[in-house]
């Protein structure tokens, strides 16, 4: 799961550094870019940052039972920090974008 996070990041980092440099994607036959737009880029990578939290979850829980490794429990938080660190510092950066943008003059 955390190869696919990445992917959608590299993604979502490539399209915006495109955008910043005033080059477009290539279109595809819709008008859409091959690997579709921008937004389904930040869905898809919010979606799987749920399911790496869920799983987390999961496990803790099994972990408190006693039905799951302590090294499996450990290493799915341990993702799922890592995971959620990357979604606040993209946030960050959207937000300083945005802010940036707000700023500029007509």
């Amino acid at each position: 799961m955390a190869i696919s996070v990445q992917s959608n990041i590299t993604n979502v980092i490539n399209a915006y550094n495109q955008a910043a440099k005033g080059r477009t994607a290539d279109v595809g036959p819709k008008g859409n870019p091959p690997g579709g737009d921008f937004a389904d880029l930040v869905k898809g990578a919010i979606e799987e940052a749920k399911k790496i939290g869920v799983k987390s979850e999961q496990l803790s829980i099994a972990g408190i039972t006693g039905n799951a490794d302590i090294s499996q429990v450990v290493t799915a938080v341990a993702e799922a920090e890592v995971t959620l660190q990357t979604v606040v510092s993209i946030r960050d950066k959207v937000i300083d974008a945005y802010k940036d943008i707000i700023r500029m003059p007509i």
